[in-house]
């Protein structure tokens, strides 16, 4: 009979740097046992927190994960980067979870990355608790980060908590599903904590508070409209029956508030987790696809069913080497199994199940499904990859990633570091999907790309930290990518003796451009086989589609990645004794080649998604400056009692724009920026890049 797996809850914590994230799960571990003594991002000893560079700068860079049990429920919580350079981690997360929490400042409110990743989340379909946190500080505002919720982010948002107090008074919260008042006793660290009559001064506006909850949840249940409507007490139970099956299915957003530096709230914020948020099986089912068909496959959390896990993270550590973090979505997984990575149909032997507690490892014997876990053993499992039992045949949907937007060049200091840098940006590499490594053509150089100087600077901390490596670091540049505009076509043939043994492969493509919204979610090209298998086997169908996707990482313009296009393979010719899989690879790439250097090609530079905030004396200079920069103001917005500005910006105008905008406002501006698309130079732009680039 299969696990019950209703007591599982695999969450996410989300939000703006600086909302409270990693203090809030501190003090989640603490009060659920798995830790004695809290720590505080302040001082640099947060346990989820555990890189040096994190606690030095007092920022989450990774997303750390744990394990904790509250109220007979096994509560799975990764705690993600709130910066945007490190947006990755955040998408990676969510690919993976069934619930997440996103947490606000009372202050702040709803600021610029809170946004992008709910909307992260929107995309997934993920149910979602509110947490209104930091409510102790001069200036918050609980009533109005509640209204900056409903208009920015979600209508379906509502407290089920109001605050008792405001700033340095704030002392406890109200409950309006069981209308009682809590209050936290801080000589216990927030620990003790007493349930009392909703104090006089707050019961008509708690009773009020209570009935636009009632009218907000009561379309979700016919029993529970009809005790409304009728006048009927509405039991707690009820209530939470209803909220849960709402919010599960993405209906509703229930608010919770406290402090968690005060230790006010966190422990509700656990029953919230725990009665709200979904288990593995109150979600729909993953769909998987067959190798061999598009056809869509439904995979339910079924511990007796088949082994299907996505690889979601892999980390080297310098104890155990290769750990690859999986999610575990039907079967089980014992110690010393073999499984079957489906993207390269290589079998790999698990060595090793650790359970997670940030940095922290507990050796456990077995997964099931809804299970988060790390495994060791494997050598070439990458992030994304689907691992099976040997006798399933299905893929899960990849994790999208956005594309780096920023390269700096990259060299040794001495020749005793050459190989080294090699091997540490390799393994940074398998690391972080965002990071990239590749040469420079005409220069030779090793360049490095990622999202942006923050994330590149710490991985350059990270080799000299981690990997004992020293490197001279270039100036940072735009990672552009090309495309082309017009329809071409290619030929490629390799037919030679080599060795005394004959290749003979012809290969025909046509190469079509494609606007953004013509590619499916997460594809850069699309490939097409429009021949039958006896014009070229199917044994050689494979290479060519491999060969000609990596025929596009160096494009005519400046060996920049081609994206954007259709490749279609549509002639061709083989030879029974000659043909191999080494020829067709060849030819495939020569007639790509040729294609693209056919084609009329394009560059496309990265464009970012700003949001300035700024008082309204400096809002018609800094739109001037913005003008300037070539960009295109999407919206301006109040924000608290600023203005928001947010615009399209090339990245390459934005190289010290934080400098700029501090002399523009007198230091009182603020920015964010997040990559929001490549889009196609002007021509006069274009010129100016060639120029640049190859230094004429």
């Amino acid at each position: 009979m299969p696990a019950d797996l209703t007591n599982i809850r695999n969450i996410g914590i989300m939000a703006h740097i600086d909302a409270g994230k990693t203090t809030t799960t501190e003090r989640m571990l603490f009060y659920t046992g798995i830790i004695h003594r809290m720590g505080e991002v302040h001082d640099g000893n947060a346990v989820m927190d555990w890189m040096e560079q994190e606690r030095e700068r007092g920022i989450t860079i990774t997303s750390a994960v744990t394990t904790c049990f509250w109220k007979n429920k096994q509560i799975n919580i990764i705690d993600t980067p709130g910066h945007v350079d490190f947006t990755a981690e955040v998408e990676r997360s969510l690919r993976i979870l069934d619930g997440a929490i996103g947490i606000f400042c009372g202050v702040g409110g709803v600021e610029p990355q809170s946004e992008t990743v709910w909307h992260q989340a929107d995309r997934y379909k993920i149910p979602r608790i509110a947490y209104i946190n930091k409510l102790d500080r001069s200036g918050a505002d609980f009533e109005h980060v509640v209204e900056m919720i409903q208009k920015r982010l979600t209508p379906k948002a509502c407290p089920v908590q109001i605050p008792i107090g405001r700033e340095d008074s704030f002392r406890g919260i109200i409950d309006l599903i069981t209308m009682k008042a809590c209050y936290f006793d801080q000589a216990t660290l927030g620990v003790n904590f007493e349930i009392k009559d909703i104090p006089t001064e707050y019961q008509t506006k708690a009773n009020q508070q209570r009935e636009i909850l009632l009218e907000n949840i009561s379309d979700y249940n016919d029993e529970l409209m009809e005790t409304y409507l009728n006048g009927g007490n509405v039991t707690p139970a009820l209530m939470i029956k209803t909220i849960r099956k709402a919010t599960i299915h993405a209906q509703f957003v229930p608010i919770y508030c406290g402090s968690s530096l005060r230790n006010i709230g966190v422990q509700p914020l656990l029953d919230g987790i725990c009665d709200f948020l979904p288990s593995p099986q109150d979600v729909p089912p993953t769909i998987g696809y067959s190798r061999n068909s598009e056809d869509p496959i439904e995979i339910y959390p079924d511990t007796d069913a088949k082994f299907s896990a996505l690889a979601f993270k892999v980390q080297i550590d310098k104890y155990v080497g290769k750990l690859i973090y999986i999610r575990v979505y039907s079967g089980s997984l014992k110690r010393s199994a073999s499984v079957l990575n489906q993207r390269n149909n290589q079998k790999e032997r698990i060595s090793r199940i650790l359970q997670m507690h940030s940095n922290k490892k507990k050796d456990i014997f077995e997964l099931k499904a809804g299970d988060i876990a790390a495994i060791v053993g494997p050598k070439n499992i990458q992030t994304s990859d689907t691992i099976t039992s040997e006798d399933y045949n299905v893929l899960l949907a990849d994790i999208t990633f956005p594309d780096s937007v920023i390269s700096i060049a990259i060299e040794p200091r001495t020749k005793a570091d050459q190989d080294n840098l090699s091997n540490a940006l390799k393994k940074l590499e398998e690391e972080d999907p965002t990071f990239r490594v590749s040469q420079n053509k005409d220069t030779g150089q090793t360049l490095i790309s990622g999202m942006g100087e923050l994330h590149l600077e710490v991985i350059v901390d990270r080799l000299y930290r981690e990997f004992n490596v020293q490197a001279n670091i270039g100036n940072p540049m735009v990672a552009y990518k090309e495309t082309i505009l017009d329809t071409v076509l290619g030929e490629g043939e390799f037919i030679r003796e080599m060795g005394g043994k004959g290749h003979y492969a012809v290969v025909k493509v046509r190469l079509s451009p494609l606007e953004l919204d013509q590619l499916p979610a997460g594809k850069k090209i699309i490939f097409k086989n429009r021949l039958s298998h006896d014009i070229i086997p199917e044994i050689f169908w494979d290479v060519i589609r491999i060969s000609a996707l990596n025929s596009c990482l160096d494009g005519p313009l400046i060996n920049s990645p081609v994206e954007r296009l259709k490749i279609e393979l549509i002639d061709g010719k083989y030879n029974e004794v000659d043909s191999s899989e080494t020829s067709f690879s060849i030819a495939t790439s020569l007639a790509v080649n040729q294609a693209l250097r056919a084609a009329k090609a394009v560059i496309m530079e990265p464009v970012m998604l700003v949001k300035v905030i700024t008082p309204d004396e400096h809002m018609g200079d800094i739109i001037g400056d913005l003008n300037s920069k070539r960009a295109k103001i999407d919206a301006i917005r109040l924000y608290l009692n600023k203005q928001e500005i947010v615009a399209e910006v090339p990245m390459s105008e934005l190289f010290g724009y934080a400098t700029r905008l501090r002399s523009i406002s007198q230091g009182r501006a603020v920015h964010t920026m997040e990559f929001l698309k490549h889009e196609k130079v002007p021509a006069n732009i274009q010129e100016k890049i060639l120029k640049k680039i190859r230094g004429y």
